[in-house]
């Protein structure tokens, strides 16, 4: 479990970094996205990934990886709109929403390392398309909760979905990062 928090903490450290320039550049604009907003922010990352699997090629410079990292900050950007509600205007500097969105990928780590004990890493068998499916398969079941308003009679919250989205991300990450097949279908 060592080498997988390690693997974690580099990967989502990354996605910081570039969060951050971002928030230097363009600072907390995105403070008035709503969420379902930010939900088909991550469904068009994830769609991209999914046809750049399919067809083996990109015809626009960024590739799979820079993809995962917008999914991993656009999950953590959703999870703070959750949490902080939705500003008419932005309502916190950059250092803020760096921090925000540290505590949001605390949070994300926070149910790795307990999904992590009980299902033994299983992540490390899976393919890097199979978590991009499983990530689109997540942002559905948002949009439909979305489309409920919110309400659901069994099943866990838009959180939780983010969560797991931000979770698959930094894992398909690490698996790139290991060598692993971004298109393998197997």
């Amino acid at each position: 479990m060592e080498k997988t928090l390690q693997q974690y903490d580099r990967a989502v450290a990354a996605c910081l970094d570039l969060f951050a320039q971002k928030a230097h550049d363009y600072g907390t604009a995105w403070r008035v996205l709503r969420v379902s907003s930010l939900t088909d922010q991550v469904l068009i990352k994830a769609q991209r990934i999914r046809t750049l699997q399919r067809v083996g090629e990109s015809k626009v410079e960024e590739g799979i990886r820079p993809e995962l990292v917008g999914i991993v900050n656009y999950a953590a950007m959703a999870l703070v709109q959750l949490q902080q509600g939705v500003p008419d205007s932005p309502d916190m500097d950059a250092q803020q929403a760096i921090a925000n969105v540290q505590e949001a990928i605390a949070t994300a780590r926070g149910l790795m390392v307990r999904k992590n004990h009980d299902y033994g890493e299983a992540w490390r068998s899976m393919r890097v398309s199979s978590l991009v499916d499983l990530i689109l398969v997540k942002l559905l079941r948002i949009k439909q909760i979305e489309d409920n308003q919110g309400r659901t009679l069994v099943s866990e919250g838009i959180d939780a979905n983010f969560l797991d989205i931000l979770n698959y991300a930094v894992f398909a990450l690490i698996h790139l990062d290991e060598g692993g097949n971004p298109s393998s279908y197997g």
